[in-house]
C-alpha cells in the first residue's frame, strides 16, 4: 500500500469507523500520538486505548480529505470532519494530520482539530 492509500485507509477504515482493532494494524509498537491540545501519548497500547476512549464520546465521524502531500517519510493532510455526537446533533471542524512512517507503518500520528465543540 503506498504512503497516500494509507493516509485514506486510516480514515475510511479505522478512524470513521471507530475501529481500533484495525487501527492498531497501521502503527508501530512505539507510536507518538496526539490529538488537539491533549497531551502526546506513546506506544501502542496506550495510543489505542486512548483512541477506545474518544470513540465512545462520539456517535460518528465522517472524514472527507481534500488534500494529501508526501514527502519521503512524512504525509500530511487536511480535511473536515463531520461529527454526530451522542445526542444525535452534529458539528463540523477543519482538521490536518501530520504523520510519519517508519516501514509500511505509522510512527508519529498527530491530529491537529479543534475539538471543543464535541
Amino acid at each position: 500500500m503506498s504512503k497516500h492509500e494509507l493516509i485514506i485507509d486510516l480514515y475510511k477504515n479505522a478512524v470513521d469507523k471507530k475501529d481500533a482493532n484495525y487501527l492498531a494494524t497501521l502503527l508501530t509498537e512505539n507510536v507518538r500520538f496526539r490529538i488537539g491540545n491533549h497531551d502526546e501519548i506513546v506506544g501502542l497500547d496506550s495510543v489505542i486505548d486512548a483512541n477506545k476512549s474518544f470513540f465512545t464520546t462520539i456517535d460518528t465521524m465522517s472524514h472527507t480529505i481534500e488534500k494529501i502531500m508526501v514527502e519521503g517519510d512524512y504525509s500530511v493532510c487536511h480535511g473536515h470532519v463531520d461529527y454526530k455526537r451522542l445526542d444525535g446533533s452534529h458539528t463540523s471542524s477543519m482538521f490536518a494530520t501530520v504523520v510519519k512512517y517508519k516501514g509500511d507503518k505509522i510512527s508519529d500520528y498527530l491530529v491537529f482539530a479543534d475539538l471543543s465543540a464535541l
